[in-house]
């Protein structure tokens, strides 16, 4: 626990225990869940906490309130990992009201066994709620990712509790760079939302912020334009940095050791940044990362059962889930007598927007060979 301002505290808690989010996303550093309380003449605690975490959270704002009782339970965002704590929080505050969105009012039931819809206060696009001195002003943002999204606003000290916009895995005892944890954050999980947060960006135009409050990751209040920015440029769909990522899906190693031999080819011709990923081995999400990361992406797979390796068919599922687009690709597949997943890669991508699938398409007979280099070379020559 800690101060975010004089009157605002922060009363989240870590989960360090916590290996995959969402049941799928990888956690090396945990995650943090976060939770504020703003103490004024009224109290109002800012959202609730996974269900694992319930008894450290209720520890913690018994603690800062000592004997005083919240008025109002805000609830931005139901999704569990926010709202596992709702009621046993009400079981102990009973007379604290719930602020919610109106969408938000019809889902709470969804994730209580009680009926709390005498406990309500729905609010609306601008509505305000004063708490004496701190005047709460309430923004929906659905589809950040939820559709009962909103994201509030202290008028009195600069804050945007900012829901899951914002957000990053790992503790908020982890060490590390934002960007990357959370780039890889945002893609996975609120990527396919670009234009809803294009919405709620052109929102915060319009108020002075000095502080964001996130629900998961540090808060931010330091160098606000930066973290703005990167959203701005992820939620748009822009590359963000010059570079191609190598994606493969190999049986027996030939696709891989293929993919490695053209990584080197294109740093010896000047590429500003190469990844190679193996889809059967390294982390998804991650890989999703970098496919929005860089501009451009060779994706090399196997032929597999007249498809292609599922590895690539989860990941280009991924992609589309994702909405992935406004990038360079290119295609090399693997076949000993009957190559099919230069078909099938390129199918899928004929799904996504402004996808350039860049020629030649190579294609590589079982074993990789040296006779193999001068088509990786075109094809290199072509991405750069």
């Amino acid at each position: 626990m800690f101060n975010v301002t004089e009157d605002i505290y922060y009363v989240g808690v870590d989960d360090a225990e916590l290996d995959l989010f969402e049941s799928q996303y990888i956690l090396e550093n945990g995650i943090a869940y976060n939770s504020y309380i703003i103490k004024d003449e009224k109290i109002a605690v800012m959202d609730s906490v996974d269900a694992r975490m319930t008894e450290e959270w209720l520890s913690n704002i018994e603690e800062v309130l000592e004997d005083a009782v919240p008025d109002y339970l805000v609830v931005s965002h139901l999704e569990p990992d926010h709202s596992g704590s709702i009621e046993s929080f009400m079981e102990k505050y009973p007379d604290t009201k719930i602020v919610l969105s109106m969408k938000a009012a019809t889902m709470i039931s969804l994730f209580t066994e009680k009926d709390y819809l005498a406990s309500l206060i729905q609010v609306k696009e601008n509505d305000t709620l004063s708490l004496g001195k701190h005047e709460l002003q309430f923004i929906m943002a659905p589809m950040v990712h939820w559709p009962e999204v909103m994201v509030e606003y202290d008028k009195t000290d600069k804050v945007l509790f900012s829901a899951d916009a914002f957000g990053k895995f790992g503790t908020l005892e982890t060490d590390e760079d934002w960007t990357c944890e959370a780039r890889r954050y945002y893609f996975n999980i609120v990527g396919k939302y670009g234009a809803p947060v294009q919405t709620l960006l052109k929102k915060m135009v319009s108020l002075d912020i000095e502080v964001i409050c996130p629900l998961h990751g540090p808060i931010l209040d330091e160098n606000l334009s930066y973290y703005i920015d990167k959203y701005n440029t992820w939620s748009t769909y822009t590359p963000e940095d010059k570079g191609i990522l190598i994606a493969c899906a190999s049986i027996h190693g030939n696709t891989k050791k293929a993919a490695e031999i053209l990584a080197g080819i294109l740093e010896a011709k000047g590429a500003e940044k190469v990844v190679v990923t193996d889809l059967s081995r390294d982390d998804m999400a991650e890989a999703v990362e970098d496919a929005f990361r860089y501009d451009r992406m060779v994706l090399m797979a196997a032929s597999y059962d007249a498809g292609v390796f599922p590895c690539m068919e989860a990941f280009l599922n991924h992609l589309k889930a994702k909405a992935y687009q406004n990038r360079k690709v290119a295609l090399v597949e693997n076949g000993s007598w009957a190559p099919t997943a230069g078909r099938v890669m390129k199918t899928a991508l004929e799904g996504m927007k402004n996808i350039t699938v860049t020629e030649p398409l190579v294609t590589i007979r079982g074993a990789f060979k040296e006779s193999d280099v001068p088509a990786l070379t075109e094809l290199a020559e072509a991405m750069l």
